[in-house]
């Protein structure tokens, strides 16, 4: 058991006595884990953005913004003109509406309102905002025509006895039109499917499990080049003149690393729970038997692919090239369910495909030790079919 130990300790010791193993043990893993749940992240507004410019200041043009600020469509901002003009002359705002100084009750009265819209051609978002000012618009010019309607007919039952009365009459009756419409009855019901999608997608639950995934077969896999170079540097030739085993070797080398990628898990999921606010606690059991099933697939990978490498160059580049190829294709960086059909089908031969179901199981459904088994049995059975090959071929030279 010491001679074990021993193994474990040295190949860590070696691992870690370059600075740069922990851009790759920790750093990497948070970085990428912290950028794809940004960039992939869910949106709460997802109206568009319009840019305003109030020149007129006015009773009239206020109600404009607030009738645009409760549209479902846009989502406003306010800006002054040149900023605005800057802004969409490099492309950055789709569309912007400029309320002219003019825009004030006396025009509206005179009929004479106009508004100035500025769009981007064949632009979706600039059609969008100006459907959405269309809309306000029309609505301002109906509460106006209601009240203009309403100042003529008090005007033949009695004349007003001065513009300032007849002013006043017009602002009451546009107040109580805007209650009236507010009060309106709605009479279009909408119905809303529920139907569930069938991509169960959290982005920082699928961060968190597929960049631990990740970063941690990469190195596992890449046992294979720690097989390599010893075999180049004459180290296993020397054990056959110690009384270790076969056995004993091979179980401190893949002891030391399974439990350096278990602490680096631990340091990730801690991360994820901390700093992210995903949910792993749920199952702690589930999710220490579902690490560890993936652990020891991932390193036994790398020992059979050990047995077919000539130097550690050739596995170094290996174990990368397929650390990242299994973990994109099986669902670490994006939902698995955004592949064809016939993808998910296939991807189903990768061990990371099984860790990370598993992984979203618990961290996702709420599953516990009975729903991540078949998993875990898949995992396991990854790693008994890759031990056995990589044992019976392991040659010392």
């Amino acid at each position: 058991m010491k001679k074990i130990f021993a193994i474990a300790l040295k190949d860590t010791l070696v691992r870690f006595a370059s600075p740069s193993e922990w851009l790759f043990f920790l750093i990497l893993p948070i970085l990428f884990t912290v950028i794809l749940s940004s960039a992939t992240g869910s949106v709460s507004d997802t109206r568009v953005h319009l840019t305003v410019v109030d020149e007129a200041q006015s009773t009239f043009s206020a109600q404009l913004i607030s009738e645009l600020e409760q549209s479902a469509s846009v989502r406003i901002t306010q800006e002054d003109l040149d900023q605005a003009q800057a802004s969409f002359n490099t492309r950055r705002y789709a569309a912007v509406l400029i309320i002219p100084a003019d825009f004030t009750l006396e025009s509206a009265k005179a009929g004479t309102l106009t508004l100035q819209m500025l769009q981007q051609p064949n632009n979706m978002d600039a059609v969008i905002s100006r459907q959405a000012v269309e809309a306000a618009a029309s609505r301002v010019s109906s509460l106006n025509d209601i009240a203009s309607q309403s100042v003529a007919a008090a005007a033949q039952i009695q004349p007003f006895a001065s513009e300032a009365d007849r002013a006043a009459y017009y602002t009451a009756a546009l107040d109580a039109a805007q209650t009236q419409l507010a009060e309106a009855p709605q009479r279009l019901q909408v119905s809303e499917g529920s139907t569930a999608d069938q991509v169960e997608y959290d982005p920082r639950a699928n961060s968190s499990a597929g960049q631990l995934i990740t970063w941690v077969f990469i190195p596992l896999i890449g046992l294979a080049g720690m097989f390599a170079s010893e075999r180049q540097q004459g180290t296993l030739r020397r054990i056959l003149t110690t009384p270790t085993r076969k056995s004993t070797y091979l179980l401190g080398t893949i002891l030391g690393q399974v439990l350096t990628a278990l602490v680096q898990m631990a340091l990730l999921v801690t991360f994820g729970i901390v700093v992210m606010h995903v949910d792993w606690g749920q199952s702690p059991a589930a999710l220490a038997v579902i690490l560890i099933a993936a652990a020891l697939a991932a390193a036994a990978l790398g020992t059979m692919l050990g047995t077919f490498v000539k130097t550690e160059g050739q596995a170094n580049g290996l174990s990368v090239m397929l650390g990242m190829s299994m973990a994109l294709l099986g669902g670490c960086w994006y939902p698995l369910e955004l592949f064809p059909s016939a993808v998910q089908t296939a991807v189903k031969v990768l061990p990371t495909t099984w860790a990370m179901q598993g992984m979203m199981d618990i961290v996702l459904r709420g599953g516990g030790l009975m729903a991540i088994w078949p998993e875990t049995a898949v995992l396991l059975g990854f790693a008994a079919v890759f031990f056995t090959i990589g044992v019976l071929r392991f040659r010392y030279e």
